[in-house]
């Protein structure tokens, strides 16, 4: 194990002069907005990313039919004027659109010379004499760093299914986050998908087209919502852009950071005749505003989410031929409550099940009990097959984080702070692990912002507090347990009190076995989350002990 040099090693001052005021992990959205912003201010910052090259999420989820769930024009920064000569080709973008952005923003900004890719932090350690992390890569990389910031995602870490002899398949097997960066024709090919959220659904929707059988495993049905998908020429990236500048206000006042926000309306004050016809025009927009831009009380009421339950059932119902089938995509007793798991865009998903080459196959009713060279076993017959795709998420939140050796004061790792419960403050640090700063991470508006807006708006308290804390001639702070322990009970009070505990959801952690359940991201939306802060700021960051 490589050793960290001890205080009576001190390096010179030529050789001190590559210690970096920053380092960032993770190129993400998040990663280069801080890249960009602390380099305009005079800090000397790197970044050091896993991924082979820009795209974040992006250059990792290149699936068939991986696209954002975010209208393109909505998906990007507002910073510096970046939206007014990018073009996207469709409404929603494919991941090849999102690293053509990437680039884009790579051109403007002149980005790549300050990140270096294929590096994958391994272990970062305090020294709390020099009052600076040193970061190791899993390829031998070390760098000295007055201050870091982990900006992993909260889908960094892939979830992988412990099922019986899943090595043992002779065929194709790949996650859908770790999928072959040249591809995978499945044309011809019998396909099985274990897994039905987002990149289930979208995988499904694809080798439904090619695949010569296709079987998909689901556990919860997906409470997909229509995405209205559209090609998008110049004049229609013009229509856009010219109402960007209002859309983007609007994206920092909203509960979930996009171009709309919930109708200061109750659906039960209203008469179902107005009621269908609301949701009927939803509908026909898609997209997630028929999940965060609709009555104000469809996440907190039971009785006016059941409203909309019944409408989203009957749509279904309607495009599905097979009663069977129909029944096990929109049940008539709910999974769980509309919304309180994150809805996936779907196209022609249900519309798949109608076809000869596709399948559906409840797993709890018919559990899958191993898998062997040939294909799937299940307890009642075994499926054969040549490509098995597992859409089985992510440790959302902490995974990608704690997927690092992170050592603070007295060595303590964050490992171990983190094995029973998450406290954070404000989801940016954790006391313990001095000049280390979280972007959207376990306990901050993640799972429910978009992520551009994360990016530049959570992007810019870190920035902020680091430039504030260099004005001031502090080489040292740390974020209070007192502090820590009140915001995680406020994240949990939310959660109590809302209709996600009636979900086992990534958003606290029930997805993966022997995860502490705990809310890990914070539900009260982004007015009272910066709201919090700014109450931070003007009481002179008390929170915070600094030296």
């Amino acid at each position: 194990m490589t050793t960290v040099e001890s205080p009576t090693e001190a390096r010179t001052d030529d050789e001190r002069s590559d210690v970096l005021d920053v380092l960032v992990v993770g190129g993400g959205f998040s990663g280069l907005y801080q890249l960009d912003r602390l380099r305009d201010l005079g800090f000397k910052v790197k970044v050091w990313d896993a991924a082979g090259d820009f795209g974040g999420i992006w250059w990792w989820n290149c699936y068939p039919g991986a696209r954002t769930d975010t209208q393109g024009h909505i998906y990007q920064f507002a910073h510096k004027d970046l939206w007014k000569d990018f073009d996207f080709r469709e409404k929603y973008p494919g991941y090849a659109e999102v690293r053509r952005y990437f680039e884009y923003v790579d051109e403007k900004l002149d980005l790549r010379k300050d990140v270096e890719f294929n590096t994958f932090v391994s272990r970062a350690d305090w020294d709390e004499d020099q009052r600076e992390w040193i970061v190791r890569s899993s390829d031998g990389k070390e760098q000295r760093a007055r201050a870091v910031i982990v900006a992993t995602g909260f889908g960094a870490k892939p979830l992988y299914p412990n099922i019986p002899g899943l090595d043992t398949f002779s065929g194709e097997c790949h996650h859908t986050a770790r999928w072959p960066q040249d591809g995978l024709d499945m044309t011809g090919k019998r396909v099985v998908v274990i897994g039905t959220g987002a990149s289930g659904v979208q995988v499904v929707q694809e080798a439904a087209k090619v695949a010569s059988q296709l079987t998909v495993f689901q556990r919860t049905p997906n409470l997909a919502l229509p995405m209205r998908q559209a090609l998008y020429g110049r004049e229609e990236n013009e229509q856009e852009r010219a109402t960007l500048p209002e859309r983007f206000q609007i994206r920092y006042t909203a509960f979930a950071g996009f171009d709309f926000d919930f109708i200061p309306q109750s659906a039960k004050e209203v008469s179902p005749e107005e009621r269908r016809a609301t949701y009927e025009k939803f509908w026909q927009e898609g997209g997630f505003k028929i999940w965060l831009g609709m009555y104000h009380d469809i996440l907190a009421d039971e009785e006016a989410n059941r409203t909309f339950y019944e409408f989203w059932r009957e749509k279904v119902h309607e495009r599905v031929h097979d009663p069977k089938t129909a029944e096990l995509l929109a049940p008539a007793t709910p999974p769980h409550p509309f919304g309180v798991k994150r809805p996936a865009l779907e196209q022609d998903y249900f519309d798949v099940f109608n076809q000869d080459n596709v399948r559906l196959i409840d797993l709890n009713a018919e559990p899958i009990t191993e898998v062997v060279p040939e294909g799937v076993r299940t307890a009642n017959e075994l499926i054969e097959c040549d490509v098995l795709v597992l859409a089985t998420g992510f440790d959302n939140n902490r995974g990608g984080i704690m997927a690092i050796d992170i050592r603070g004061v007295g060595g303590v790792r964050l490992q171990e702070k983190w094995a029973n419960r998450i406290d954070t403050f404000m989801g940016l640090s954790t006391a313990g692990f001095p000049n280390m700063l979280f972007l959207y991470g376990p306990q901050s508006p993640s799972g429910f912002c978009n992520g551009p807006t994360s990016a530049e708006y959570q992007g810019d308290i870190v920035v902020e507090l680091l430039q504030h804390l260099r004005e001031e001639g502090v080489t040292r702070f740390e974020s209070t347990p007192e502090s820590e322990q009140a915001w995680t009970a406020h994240v949990d009070e939310l959660f109590e009190n809302s209709l996600f505990p009636r979900a086992r959801s990534w958003y606290w952690g029930a997805n993966v076995p022997g995860k502490p359940a705990q809310m890990l991201n914070y539900s009260g939306g982004l007015t009272a989350y910066f709201g919090k802060w700014d109450e931070v700021r003007k009481n002179g960051y008390r929170e915070y002990v600094t030296d």
